[in-house]
Parts: structure tokens; C-alpha cells; sequence
């Protein structure tokens, strides 16, 4: 009876099989062309994402490449080689996403909303980070290059992302914000290979105009380190009021200019003194009257 039974159980359980896999069977048959469009789905956004994987390396790799071909810092090369990647790395997610059927417009609509907190949020290290990226791609200033940044004067060590570091001629050390750099002036004494001296040298009145300037234009005619091209002037430049004041310009090469422009001065000095050409200062002549005297006088005898 037992086994009766057992039989009856198995054919039972034989017959359930074959029903559910027939209704498989059957439901693979009507939604066979949907399952065949959601296997293509699936492969192709697969695809996406191992191409845009590549894509990313491969991008990150000629950025930092190409940013270290320019010289440019290897922290900030790194940095915008890193950014480049996660950005090509999001795009190639959500264009995944949209090819397996999810709605994308909605994840961007978040995406957008947290930028737009996260941007409020830190719209002052946005606008530095923003200032960084002008100062690697146009260069105003390099590295080892002397430059002047309004209120701070001093040799570039560092061009970072979010700051630029300057070291003074007296050892400090200044940190600058990049956003007060691009929004001001910025002058660079090192870029240019040739610069401009320019002495100003006070005479008295009763000196030999022609002769001051015979003998500083053979001082600078003389000095090996000032360039013939583009030239040079020496002339009078205006009449104060207890000298005459002589310009000199002469052009040298940008990393002598200090060094020429303390030799020359004193050459200057040496040339004047030889040939009996004082250099006046400023003083004040009292006349006293005896008239005046008479007058006081009188005055404190009342």
C-alpha cells in the first residue's frame, strides 16, 4: 500500500515538473524577443563600461603625460589626470545605466541638485580651484620665476591647485589663494631674457653738462654685462630744485640685472668723483640781517 502511494507521490510531483517547466517554456516563447533585447542591453552596457574604463586610463595617462611635457607640477598634473578619469568614469556609468533601461534624468537631476549644494557650499575653494586650473593652462607665472602679486613680492616655488607659494628675498615663505591672484596684477620680472636698468644720478648746477655724460655713458660703454642691442641713453632728465638730475638706461641680461645695477653705481660714484663732479644734497642757506636784529630788539624791550 505504502508503495502504492509513494508512486502516486512521484507521478504527482512528475507531472508538476513538467507543468512548471512547460509554462517556462511557454513564457520564454511569448516574451522571447523582449529577453533577446534585454540580453543585447545588458552585453552592449557591459561594453560601455569596460570601453569607457579604458577610455579613462588611457586619458589620464596622455593628460598627466602631457601636462609633465609642459613642465607643470606634478601635483597638479596628477590632480586635473585624476579628475579627467572620475569624470569620463561617471559619464560612461550613467550612459550604462540608460542603455540597460534605467531612467538616467532623474539620477542626473540628483547629481545636478548635490553639485549645486556641494558648489554653494564651497564656492571659495571652487573659485581658487577654478583661478588654479587658469594659472596651468595660461602660465602667467612658473616656477623659479621672481614675480610680484600686489602685496607680495617673491620667487614662485610652488604653482598648487588651490594656492601658489612664494619664497621673499628675506627667506619667507607666502601662501596666496589663486583666486587673488588671477583677480589682480601680476608682474613677472623673470620671464622676459633681457631687462632694463635705469639709474637716476643728481649733479650739482655749476658742473659741465657734455662732460656728465661722457663719462657715464663710457662707464656703461665700458661694463662687458650691458647688451649694445637695443640700446642704451644717457641724458639730462630734469632740473630740481638743488641739482641736476641725468637718466641712464642700459639693458642687460635679466639674471645680472641686480649684480650690474650695484656695480655700476658704484662705478658711477668713482667716475664722478675723478673727474671732480660733485653730487649735491639738499640743504638750506640762513641770512641774517642786522635791520631784523634792531627790530627784535625793540620788540622785547616792549
Amino acid at each position: 500500500m505504502q508503495k502504492k502511494i509513494f508512486i502516486i507521490k512521484k507521478i504527482i510531483d512528475q507531472l508538476n515538473i513538467n507543468n512548471y517547466i512547460n509554462n517556462v517554456n511557454f513564457c520564454f516563447l511569448i516574451n522571447k524577443s523582449s529577453f533577446y533585447s534585454y540580453l543585447i542591453n545588458l552585453s552592449c552596457s557591459f561594453i560601455v563600461i569596460i570601453t569607457g574604463f579604458c577610455i579613462s586610463q588611457i586619458f589620464a595617462k596622455g593628460t598627466q603625460k602631457l601636462l609633465s611635457i609642459r613642465h607643470i607640477d606634478n601635483t597638479v598634473s596628477g590632480f586635473l589626470a585624476t579628475l579627467a578619469r572620475y569624470i569620463i568614469l561617471a559619464c560612461t556609468c550613467v550612459i550604462a545605466l540608460g542603455q540597460i533601461g534605467v531612467q538616467t534624468s532623474s539620477i542626473i537631476a540628483i547629481v545636478g541638485a548635490a553639485g549645486m549644494a556641494i558648489g554653494l557650499a564651497l564656492q571659495a575653494s571652487l573659485s581658487n580651484f577654478a583661478a588654479g586650473v587658469l594659472l596651468v593652462l595660461l602660465r602667467p607665472l612658473r616656477t623659479n620665476e621672481y614675480v610680484n602679486l600686489g602685496n607680495a613680492e617673491g620667487t614662485v616655488i610652488n604653482v598648487h591647485i588651490f594656492y601658489t607659494t612664494l619664497k621673499t628675498l628675506d627667506g619667507k615663505i607666502i601662501i596666496i589663494p589663486n583666486g587673488k591672484i588671477v583677480s589682480g596684477n601680476i608682474i613677472n620680472y623673470s620671464r622676459e631674457p633681457m631687462r632694463r636698468n635705469q639709474f637716476v644720478i643728481n649733479v650739482a648746477y655749476d658742473s659741465d653738462v657734455d662732460l656728465v655724460i661722457s663719462v657715464l655713458q663710457s662707464v656703461i660703454d665700458q661694463e662687458e654685462r650691458v647688451l649694445k642691442h637695443p640700446g642704451n641713453f644717457v641724458g639730462l632728465n630734469e632740473f630740481s630744485p638743488s641739482s641736476l638730475k641725468f637718466v641712464v638706461k642700459c639693458w642687460c641680461h635679466t639674471k645680472e640685472l641686480n649684480s650690474v645695477y650695484s656695480d655700476l653705481m658704484l662705478k658711477f660714484k668713482k667716475a664722478l668723483d675723478k673727474h671732480n663732479i660733485t653730487i649735491p644734497y639738499p640743504k638750506m642757506d640762513v641770512y641774517l640781517y642786522k635791520k631784523i636784529h634792531k627790530i627784535l630788539k625793540i620788540n622785547k624791550k616792549k
